[in-house]
């Protein structure tokens, strides 16, 4: 689906208009994070005042996706900073 959506696009995979397509077809929206912290609250944060439901937290370049309070990524990436999430209301 993202290498569809890529080629339809005129994209490359990890270019987040593409990504971001495919979640928005699968019932996800985008959200800014509040500004009142935005050189403390991390993923890590971010994962303990979520404790239930799917996000994707977006870092500039970089994704990784909670999962009921579980931060799951390819590397540790919980003292990153989230520039914005996407989440699906279920």
């Amino acid at each position: 689906m993202l290498a569809n959506n890529a080629y339809q696009m005129g994209d490359v995979i990890s270019a987040d208009s593409v990504w971001g397509s495919v979640l928005r077809q699968h019932g996800f929206y985008r959200s800014y994070l509040l500004n009142d912290c935005p050189d403390c609250y991390t993923a890590e944060d971010f994962a303990e005042d979520h404790p239930q439901g799917t996000y994707v937290l977006g870092f500039g370049g970089h994704v990784a996706t909670i999962k009921d309070g579980e931060l799951m990524d390819a590397w540790d990436s919980s003292k990153e900073i989230p520039q914005f999430v996407w989440y699906r209301e279920e």
